[in-house]
Order: C-alpha cells, then structure tokens, then sequence
C-alpha cells in the first residue's frame, strides 16, 4: 500500500550490491536477470531432500519445534518443569491418570489469579508448583486497596470451582469415578483456600469485608488442624499470627477504605462461593461413599459366608 503514509518502496528492492559506474546499464540489468534465475536451492531444502524420507521427518519435526518454543514462552519453562515435577510426585501415590488431573486443577486456579492480575494490571510471576503444597503466583505490584486485592483472591477459587464443577459434570454423564475424585478433591482445594485466614485466599478476600472475620477463620483454622493435623496448615496459622496481631492495630486506612456497595458485593460472592464450594463436595462425595460402602458390605457378606 502506498501514499503519503506509505510510500512506494519498490526502489528499495534493487540488488543489496553495486556495480562499477564504467558498467554499461545494460548489463547491469542483464546480470541482475542472470542472476535471479540462476539463485540456487535453499541448502537446509536440498540437504533435507537428498534423505529421502529421513528428510521429511526432519522438515515436519524442525518445523513444529517452533510451535513448541512458543508454548515455552507463553507457558514459561519454569512453569512447565514444576508441573512435570508436580504430576510425577502426586503420580507415585495415585497414579498417572489422576496426578495429571490434579495438577491441571491447581493450574485452572492460579490462572484465576492471574487473569485478574492482568485485568487489574499488577505484573505477576507465572505460576510454580511446589509438591503437595500446591502452587503460587509472585505478585511484582501491589494492590491498591483491599478490593482488588480481594479481587485478586477470589478469581482462583471461582475459575477453579468452575473447573471441579465441569469434572463433577463429566463423572455423572460417564459414571467414571476418577472424574467424582477430581471433582472431589477441585472442591476441597479450593473450600480450603478460602479458609479467611492470611495468606489464603480467604484472608485476602475478607480483608475488605471486615478484617475481624480474620479471627473466627483463625478458629475454623485450628479446628482443622485438630481434626486433620497438616503441616502445611500449621504454617499458614504461624502466619495468620501476624495479621491478627495487625487488628489491634488500624494500619493503612486508606487501603481498606472501600465503599459500602463494593463491601457487601465481596461479602455475597464470598459466601455464595462457600456455599456452591461445599455443596459441590457434598455432591462429588456421595458417589465415592456409595461405592465405599458396597465395598464394606461386600467384605462383610464375605466373611460371613467363609
């Protein structure tokens, strides 16, 4: 295309090289003719095709190399690797099929971080997985008041319960109970993420809601831990220590100065996600404990019967 914007470079298409001025116009543009005609095969072509077959492997593999680059990028190698590490590790206690669906759950999760990061514009990390902790985004920005930061927090527990949802979708239209498993335990990852203790997400969440919810969820939190010890748990209640410690305190007002209507809209999707979290464990569940029992009372028949 060519005009005052977009000038005309066809003058810009002559050979990259002069000839002498004594060279006669004529054969200047007679070598240049030669010279079109007569420019040899790309030598990576030529090589390829004297193998033959061999060569249209190599062509095929060299030229989906490049796709697989670009999924490097986007994907970020240190993502891929922790992911690789992470299915392998989870695969040694439940097995491939499994530890892969697992994995690709706590990855639908912190892509729900992440596309709120980016809509909020705060520069992130990608995402690292770490074995049976889970994974995490490092933020390079901070939020700029405790809305977006809930917003932040609360993008991965929604996209991850949309994707335990489609699993749980899935395991009643097959009956196949490794789908009522991943469902499962995409609806506990996700219940327990938003546990309000910090640095959850829950704590994140509710920082704009009301900070005192920080210490009944610091109860639910110890509770837990009663019932089922884990010291992954034990750290994250060490840290809530700290923003506990932060209520006597009225640190930073300006970042927890959001208007009402902002407040009460965080507190009925926090709640709301609770509620559509448990009662899509509860759902995902009963299939698993049907099969448990008929399990049981099989053995029992069993024993009876010798």
């Amino acid at each position: 295309m060519t005009g005052p914007d977009h000038p005309d470079n066809s003058a810009q298409l002559e050979p990259q090289y002069a000839l002498p001025d004594y060279v006669s116009p004529d054969f200047q543009q007679g070598s240049t003719q030669q010279q079109t005609e007569l420019v040899p095969p790309e030598p990576k072509k030529q090589w390829l095709q004297k193998l033959g077959p061999v060569g249209v492997a190599l062509a095929f593999a060299f030229g989906k190399l490049k796709w697989l680059l670009l999924i490097l990028k986007v994907t970020k190698l240190g993502t891929l690797i922790t992911m690789l590490l992470a299915i392998w590790a989870y695969a040694m206690l439940w097995g491939a099929p499994f530890a892969i669906g697992f994995v690709l759950l706590i990855f639908v999760h912190e892509m729900g971080h992440a596309l709120m990061l980016r809509q909020q514009g705060i520069p992130a990390g990608a995402p690292v997985f770490i074995p049976f902790v889970g994974a995490f985004i490092a933020m390079k920005g901070q939020p700029r008041d405790a809305y977006v930061e809930a917003l932040v927090g609360i993008g991965g527990p929604a996209l991850g319960a949309l994707a335990a949802l489609v699993c749980l979708v899935i395991g009643y239209g097959t009956g196949s109970l490794i789908w009522f498993a991943l469902a499962s335990s995409g609806f506990f990852l996700n219940l327990f993420n938003m546990l309000p203790v910090s640095p959850l997400d829950g704590g994140r969440i509710t920082g704009v809601i009301s900070r005192w919810l920080w210490l009944p969820g610091y109860l639910v939190g110890i509770a837990v831990l009663f019932v089922n010890f884990s010291p992954i748990l034990v750290l994250i209640l060490i840290l809530g220590l700290v923003n506990l410690w932060g209520l006597r305190k009225n640190r930073d007002p300006a970042y927890y100065q959001v208007p009402a209507p902002r407040r009460i809209a965080m507190g009925v999707a926090f709640f709301g996600l609770l509620a559509l979290l448990t009662l899509g464990m509860w759902l995902a569940d009963s299939p698993l404990k049907a099969l448990h029992n008929k399990a049981q009372e099989s053995g029992v028949s069993g024993a009876h019967r010798s």
